[in-house]
């Protein structure tokens, strides 16, 4: 476990965070930080991910790490290494050291944790040695697939205020993460006119992002089987008239990330289809972000988006009728089946382990109408969120060729004409967004979206 460099202000950025906690909350919370899993055997570990919650507290992913945050205070509970560790891990810091870094007020051995825990707060951790840790330090059941409840739901609910909105510390993290997811993407590009597999794209994208000690905030999307909306194979050759989607994003040191997504033509040239629907789905990106301010409603973003795919689908031939009306019968989900994005912070989909508790305003629930139904967020916009904004266009066949699909849909969809864009699997174009007092800054714009642009990347 070594400490990451980090800024000379992380011990006040952190400090700030618990105050702003101790404003809202007037009992202890405890939150780990989680616990190395075992790929096969125990000392052939996964990579080590700190919970979210204990990494925007703490700053540091602290593995068998807990903290107390009460009053604004914090102690830090962690063993220090062990004698032997230094034979297969190197020197590693002390306790002191750690505590010192973090601006922990008090370091204690684990151990110790159990006599703090009185009257204490908490959130599951997501790895199962650590949420029956706290079960039974706790007696009560703390479930990660459970919403929390009572003084826990308190501190979930505070901590969701508190997330919700990015302070400078964390602008400075996801700023670099959106630089670096950037370059990945640019160096994929790159790539593909080389490549004869979608993994050499990958590790093209990837190398860029380990080369800048950072890793992949999710599991990477490089497919030309863009229709598959988490497709995580990477094994296909690339042809000539295959649109390469790559859905991939960096993730710091610290914890913060980047999510971003391209589509791109394998030869380097969009085919007259390709660029018809290409441009579907960029229109739709461009209405949405140029309508993000302060107090707009993120569903109102979301509908912008369906409105503006159902049109240009409709002047493509592909739909028929008019388009508001398509969108109340949610004939533009059959090719643009999920929401327009999601919170992006700490987690590349911020917090939703805790359900929709911090995706959706208070009092708001799910709809089950089928284009509705997968939105992630639906909050008014506020000044220093960070979404993302990502519309597609998906021919899947499990939905299109669903017969009560067909059935419903048979008098607002040509087949025929949809058949003349068989070429088209997937496309999906996504940018992160921060919302500003004035309107909206993308983080990501120094990556080109226009498919002109797109062309000559690759081919240059």
């Amino acid at each position: 476990m070594l400490i990451p460099q980090t800024s000379t202000s992380l011990g006040d950025t952190l400090r700030h965070r618990r105050q702003q906690l101790a404003n809202l909350i007037d009992f202890p919370a405890i939150l780990w930080s989680g616990s190395n899993n075992s790929r096969n055997f125990p000392a052939n570990t996964f990579p080590f991910r700190a919970s979210s919650h204990f990494l925007y507290f703490a700053g540091l992913p602290l593995p068998k790490a807990a903290i107390r945050l009460e009053a604004g205070k914090l102690e830090l509970f962690i063993d220090d290494p062990s004698p032997s560790s230094a034979l297969w891990h190197g020197e590693m810091p002390t306790r002191e050291e750690i505590a010192e870094k973090i601006g922990a007020d008090v370091a204690r051995p684990m151990a110790e944790l159990e006599s703090w825990l009185e009257d204490a707060a908490t959130l599951a951790v997501q790895d199962a040695a650590t949420w029956t840790q706290q079960s039974q330090l706790l007696n009560r059941w703390v479930l990660p697939q459970s919403p929390p409840q009572g003084i826990d739901l308190e501190l979930a609910k505070a901590i969701v205020s508190l997330r919700l909105t990015h302070d400078d510390g964390a602008l400075t993290e996801l700023r670099k993460a959106a630089a670096v997811t950037v370059k990945a993407h640019k160096a994929g590009m790159a790539a593909t006119l080389q490549a004869k597999l979608e993994a050499e794209v990958r590790a093209a994208m990837e190398g860029v992002i380990i080369a800048h000690n950072m890793t992949t905030s999710y599991n990477s999307i490089v497919t030309v089987h863009g229709e598959v909306l988490h497709n995580e194979q990477y094994h296909h050759s690339l042809q000539p008239g295959d649109l390469l989607l790559a859905d991939v994003g960096a993730e710091t040191e610290t914890g913060w990330a980047g999510d971003v997504t391209r589509t791109w033509p394998v030869s380097g040239k969009f085919s007259s289809t390709q660029r018809d629907i290409y441009n579907v789905v960029l229109a739709a990106h461009d209405a949405c972000i140029a309508k993000i301010q302060p107090g707009v409603e993120y569903e109102d973003i979301h509908l912008l988006a369906a409105t503006a795919i159902a049109e240009g689908l409709v002047e493509l031939g592909i739909l028929q009728g008019n388009p508001q009306d398509l969108v109340e019968m949610d004939a533009h989900a059959l090719f643009f089946p999920h929401g327009i994005g999601h919170l992006l912070g700490l987690d590349v989909h911020d917090m939703e382990d805790l359900g929709d508790l911090a995706g959706y305003e208070e009092g708001r629930e799910r709809s089950d109408r089928f284009g509705l139904s997968y939105l992630r967020l639906n909050r008014p916009l506020r000044p220093g969120m960070l979404v993302t904004i990502e519309p597609g266009f998906y021919q899947v066949p499990a939905i299109l060729n669903d017969a009560n699909v067909r059935s419903k849909y048979q008098n607002v969809v040509n087949w025929q004409r949809l058949s003349e864009f068989a070429d088209v699997r997937g496309i999906r174009i996504e940018d992160d967004v921060l919302v500003t007092k004035e309107g909206s800054e993308v983080l990501t714009a120094a990556l080109p979206n226009d498919a002109d642009t797109i062309e000559n990347l690759i081919n240059s």
